[in-house]
């Protein structure tokens, strides 16, 4: 999920349907008009559907070609988005409704591609809703990075879809900030006084007596703790787990809120966003390179160049979209061209890296900007955070994941702030959450 203000073409969706669905150019560089695969007749509409905006920019920057009529185009095929925001599953919902009815739909309304998150791609990868984007002609998966390979292949290692990006994340802070309270902003330096959640307590203490907070919202560090879970959210039996890395994480927000070391809000609210311009008082934030892209834009103009880059307590990744194509697409091509476009032409990855400072999922690509001495990022005060990407890269490992992951993951942080906030007992948190689940999946034990 990205920012609120972020997410646009908000569609109403209730219906939950992932259980049936489990069953059943404006750039002359752009590559939009080439074929990789002419055997069948083509759409003349290349249906897209999305969760935000973000893809559909580097779309049309770098790839689809824009008419005189005012559309984007790949080949023929004129190019229309359905846009749905994440939150609460309003996406998920959206999609499983149009794939459902798939087969019966117009030819003009079928969904060609869709885009997906790690929290729930396993859910259609591993369903019939998505195809062999193989058998269409896209084929190298040489320079792309294993797991996000691993995490759009099914159970039989049928590929159904690629990703743009490579996700992994680090600890992104104030440099100012960092000055006043450890002496210093050079990102080596800083890592070795945040290099351990000791440690990082430790610095959030100093923090509090210089009146600043270490984060910017209880559900900061989450992603640290969660996507390096030992278990998935719900085991082979359908019973609900709380990981052990969850509970660490409801440890440390819980420490956090008692010693007001950090904000109490949500990851993506408007309290959070104001901690990121000039005025802010906040010295952490946690994400990976579309982290600081997509949802830090108030910062840019404001503050930018007052940020540093480290590694952080934890190696972790967060999030990436991946491309899907659906089941049914009458342009095979299309979504064959578009895959391979965003994986293989270096000319559109490098704009990626240099235009949108985006970790692209071409290693040869971040290679190369990783060992440019002359490459920085202006955000970052010119640092080279693709250099610290390639290394924090090596660390992914895309397991213990499952259908549920969205809901649960929002879920026991909404829940577990009711807690934070003194609303409820921290019993009475968990037995919501519990609850939550069990409304938006009967099938999952809870108990």
């Amino acid at each position: 999920m990205r920012m609120k203000k972020l997410m646009s073409g908000v569609l109403a969706a209730t219906m939950v349907l992932s259980m049936a669905l489990t069953g059943c150019g404006g750039n002359e560089e752009s590559s939009g008009g080439k074929s990789t695969n002419a055997k069948k007749e083509e759409g003349k509409v290349f249906h897209i559907m999305a969760f935000n905006e973000e893809f559909k920019g580097f779309f049309e920057s770098y790839f689809a070609k824009k008419h005189d009529d005012g559309n984007y185009y790949v080949g023929d095929a004129k190019v229309v988005w359905t846009i749905v925001p994440n939150e609460g599953g309003a996406y998920q919902d959206a999609l499983d409704r149009a794939l459902l009815n798939q087969e019966d739909a117009a030819a003009d309304e079928k969904v060609d591609m869709f885009l997906a998150e790690a929290d729930y791609i396993a859910k259609y990868v591993k369903s019939d809703a998505t195809t062999d984007v193989q058998k269409m002609g896209v084929t190298d998966f040489s320079n792309a990075y294993k797991y996000t390979v691993e995490a759009a292949s099914d159970d039989n290692g049928v590929v159904k879809g690629t990703s743009f990006q490579c996700c992994p994340a680090g600890l992104i802070y104030r440099r100012s900030i960092a000055k006043d309270v450890l002496g210093t902003d050079d990102p080596d330096e800083v890592q070795s006084k945040l290099d351990s959640w000791d440690k990082f307590d430790d610095v959030a203490e100093k923090c509090k007596k210089k009146g600043y907070y270490m984060t910017a919202s209880d559900g900061e560090t989450y992603r640290t703790f969660s996507n390096n879970k030992e278990s998935a959210w719900v085991d082979e039996d359908n019973n609900l787990v709380i990981d052990s890395a969850i509970q660490s994480w409801m440890d440390q927000a819980e420490t956090y809120a008692k010693n007001e070391y950090t904000i109490l809000g949500d990851v993506w609210g408007e309290e959070k966003e104001q901690q990121m311009l000039d005025t802010g008082k906040t010295m952490c934030f946690f994400g990976p390179a579309w982290y600081y892209n997509f949802c830090m834009g108030n910062a840019m103009d404001t503050c930018k160049g007052d940020w540093g880059l480290c590694q952080g307590p934890q190696s972790f990744f967060w999030g990436g979209t991946w491309l899907l194509a659906a089941t049914g697409t009458d342009n095979e091509k299309a979504v064959a061209d578009t895959m391979n476009a965003f994986l293989n032409d270096e000319k559109i990855c490098s704009k990626l890296v240099e235009k949108n400072q985006q970790f692209v999922n071409n290693q040869k690509v971040n290679e190369k900007f990783a060992s440019d001495p002359d490459y920085g990022n202006e955000f970052l005060g010119g640092q080279n955070d693709t250099a610290l990407f390639v290394e924090l890269a090596k660390d992914i490992k895309f397991q213990n994941t499952s259908k549920y992951d969205q809901l649960c993951n929002e879920g026991i942080q909404q829940y577990y702030r009711e807690y934070l906030k003194g609303e409820v007992t921290k019993e009475q948190a968990l037995d919501n959450f519990r609850k939550y689940i069990k409304e938006k999946y009967p099938n999952v034990n809870v108990e």
